[in-house]
């Protein structure tokens, strides 16, 4: 067994192995025989050629916001890229970033300038090289595809020990394979992401239903419409008791003036407006992950499910799913929800995010807490899991986050 007490940039203290070995999931416990931190680029590529020298295993780990255990390794090298978060090159177009920089550092940098990046995930502290190995799906995926299909270059450790560019032009059979591709071809150094102009503020519509058809009805007709640069749904549990209501969150960008919503028709029972500015909108997180924090349901077990469902079958799965669905079973009012949504699938064009093959495609997440005091609601969430996981794949869908 390899010691390395004397080595540079690793750690073998039972705080760092511990932390190494637990993520977002809370599930899944492998832990390492070191964690490596390094602070550049240069670092990360020479732990990688050490460990390949050893014929140590490695996991390079972003955030570790992964569910079930992918950024774990036992008896293996975590490569830590929490320290990459230098921001590089901008332009009007363009922003290069180490691995290991959060959106929010993107975000920052980019609205300096007056840019953002076309497409964002609901959380913001993601590490974009993590977030790139696996898809990235927003609010703007509908119109925009995955964080995946706006990326224009890449830099890579592949497997091969050799550091390249790829992009679209250059080394494109590289480019593609690591592109969603969970980190088994090749450790993303660095990111050169597309960027669009950005707005200064949000209107934003929140509509409210009780029926699940009218809900997604409308989902549909409002994104094949094509009018809204945001779209999003989710369930919760009913304040009532009732059962469940359904969120139809949509929204345009603007600078000055603000844009008018036309009724057209929609058979929603409830509407809100709000109108905010363009980062507080994309930072919405931020207050829910501190009040999470306080209440202690962000440390607690989170068995998530993320489905990709085709179209023609959405309804049914969807249905079936929450009249079996317990709220209890959710983990509300301490962090569960339900999120629900469709996109076109036309404009995904990650070839390694694998998904329905029909114009339109459901995302469904049930994003389950499972309390610490009730020994078999974890076991029951699981069992839900699985359930929804052979319903998406009888259904011919697929499941996000899983390789």
């Amino acid at each position: 067994m390899q010691t390395f007490e004397h080595t540079p940039h690793l750690h073998v203290d039972a705080d760092s192995r511990d932390g190494a070995a637990d993520d977002w999931g809370h599930l899944v416990h492998h832990r390492p025989r070191a964690v490596a931190r390094p602070s550049t680029v240069d670092e990360l590529v020479a732990v990688a050629e050490y460990a390949d020298a050893q014929r140590l295993p490695y996991v390079v780990r972003g955030q570790g916001h992964s569910p079930a255990g992918a950024s774990q390794i036992a008896d293996g090298l975590v490569i830590d890229t929490g320290a990459l978060r230098a921001v590089h090159d901008i332009d009007s177009d363009r922003i290069t970033v180490d691995a290991g920089a959060r959106w929010s550092d993107v975000l920052r940098a980019s609205l300096a300038q007056g840019r953002t990046p076309p497409v964002l995930t609901d959380y913001l502290e993601l590490s974009v090289g993590g977030t790139l190995s696996v898809g990235g799906i927003g609010g703007a995926t509908h119109r925009h595809g995955l964080q995946t299909d706006n990326v224009l270059e890449l830099q890579v450790r592949s497997p091969d020990g050799v550091v390249r560019s790829c992009s679209a032009a250059e080394d494109r059979e590289v480019f593609d394979a690591v592109r969603g591709g969970h980190g088994r071809h090749g450790v993303i150094l660095r990111a050169t992401l597309r960027l669009v102009p950005a707005p200064e503020r949000v209107s934003r519509r929140l509509l409210r239903y009780d029926d699940l058809a009218d809900f997604l009805a409308d989902q549909r007709r409002l994104m094949t419409g094509g009018e809204f640069d945001h779209l999003e749904g989710l369930a919760k549990p009913a304040e009532d008791g009732s059962g469940w209501e359904y969120v139809l969150d949509v929204a345009n960008y603007y600078t000055r003036t603000p844009p008018i919503f036309a009724d057209s028709g929609l058979r929603h029972r409830a509407e809100e407006f709000v109108d905010q500015e363009y980062f507080e909108f994309l930072a919405a997180m931020a207050p829910l992950e501190e009040l999470l924090r306080d209440t202690g349901a962000w440390y607690l077990p989170h068995p998530w499910l993320n489905a990709f469902l085709p179209d023609s079958a959405a309804d049914d799965v969807i249905a079936e799913t929450m009249r079996d669905l317990d709220p209890a079973d959710l983990g509300a009012p301490d962090g569960g929800l339900v999120l629900l949504y469709p996109l076109r699938t036309d404009v995904i064009r990650t070839p390694r995010r694998r998904l329905p093959e029909e114009p339109i495609a459901f995302l469904f997440a049930l994003l389950r807490t499972a309390p610490t005091d009730d020994p078999g609601a974890l076991r029951r969430m699981l069992d839900g899991n699985d359930v929804l996981r052979r319903r998406t794949l009888d259904a011919g869908g697929f499941i996000y986050l899983e390789p």
